[in-house]
């Protein structure tokens, strides 16, 4: 809970920064922009504000996700910040449109800009306030694992970019008399738009699901195969309730001849230790048996595990076993996307109960969804 904690307070102090920062910087763009009639210092103000505005939806989002677990959403409340991701993406995506409409109504009935020194510095100041900014939310980002935080620095960087593009339009009406400000609003306005579909992308990735970090799995996976009696761990299911907040299942491949108490330790063990160093909770640890000293049946094992590979869309097998007395033989296979489940299962059950006749056969497919 100290972790989740600071954790909070960094995304929290973090973001009150930016509100403020950004506040100033809407304030003074503002004002040079209504006073100079420049649509693009204007627009760049409008950005500042959604961006403030982001912020505090960020700190919502946040102290809404560390509510408590209660009996209605007993995993806790760790989604809400996508939810206010979400509502954060939509925020900038309506920015830019109504940032693009004003834009292409200025190029229809243009105004002279009238600049001046002083809103020149204004604009020079903003964009270095934009770049420190931006480092030090990303970086900030980085440290708690927020991925709006991560999000705001990228965009703060970015928008530093765009005053950057409004002070040369600046400069060059000054120098030349040419004006350029609409069209920058409309080059302003179609980054703000292409931002706020990435962050709405993004984050619906996370509300549906998406496939495992692919370190974290390997990670875990590594920390099982370390324990002696470990011959493989399968079937790795993450699922993810907020950032920092995963559970996750597995299927170890074990001797048959451990007994249930030398299971239940070896379960509570590798569950003790994929937490302390991942921070993964390990609800359940299923078993696979495999046979133990019989070189007749590693002979088929070997034979059914090259006719199964023999395959491009069979990615893996595993929780292969065999039993001489009941004439069974089951094991599990791993498949591509590319491949109709129904269609390998019924090619591998006809190939195999080739090799072992007189055996029952049972195949069980599995989806490839970790690494």
């Amino acid at each position: 809970m100290e972790g989740t904690m600071n954790r909070d307070q960094l995304i929290v102090r973090t973001s009150v920064i930016g509100i403020v920062a950004n506040l100033f910087l809407a304030a003074f763009k503002a004002a040079v922009g209504l006073l100079s009639h420049s649509i693009a210092v204007t627009l760049d103000a409008v950005n500042n504000l959604s961006d403030a505005l982001s912020s505090v939806i960020t700190i919502i989002g946040t102290k809404l996700a560390n509510r408590q677990p209660d009996k209605k959403h007993p995993l806790g409340h760790g989604r809400t910040e996508y939810l206010s991701a979400m509502i954060v993406a939509a925020i900038v995506l309506y920015a830019g449109i109504t940032s693009l409409v004003e834009s292409i109504r200025k190029i229809i009935h243009p105004e002279t800009p009238d600049y001046s020194v002083v809103s020149l510095i204004i604009i020079a100041s903003a964009v270095a306030v934009k770049l420190i900014l931006g480092r030090y939310v990303k970086a900030q980002g980085q440290k708690a694992n927020s991925g709006a935080l991560i999000a705001s620095g990228e965009d703060a960087r970015f928008d530093a970019i765009l005053s950057a593009s409004v002070l040369a339009s600046a400069v060059i009406f000054l120098l030349t008399g040419l004006s350029l400000e609409a069209w920058v609003g409309v080059v302003i306005s179609g980054f703000i738009i292409k931002s706020g579909v990435e962050m709405m992308m993004e984050t619906l990735d996370d509300i549906i699901g998406h496939r495992a970090d692919a370190e974290l799995t390997q990670k875990i996976r590594h920390i099982l195969n370390e324990e002696p009696e470990v011959r493989g761990a399968y079937d790795l299911f993450l699922d993810n309730y907020g950032p920092d907040r995963n559970y996750a299942s597995v299927h170890l491949e074990l001797p048959d001849v451990m007994t249930v108490e030398e299971v239940d330790r070896l379960t509570r063990r590798v569950q003790a230790k994929v937490f302390k160093e991942t921070g993964v909770i390990l609800t359940g640890v299923g078993v696979y048996s495999y046979n133990t000293g019989s070189d007749e049946i590693a002979a088929i094992r070997n034979a059914v595990q090259e006719k199964v590979m023999a395959h491009d869309w069979a990615l893996q097998i595993h929780g292969f076993h065999l039993n001489p007395e009941t004439k069974e033989l089951r094991f599990d296979v791993v498949t591509s996307f590319d491949v109709d489940p129904k269609e390998a299962i019924a090619t591998l059950q006809e190939e195999i109960q080739a090799i072992v006749p007189d055996y029952t056969v049972c195949i069980t497919r599995d989806v490839d969804i970790a690494d």
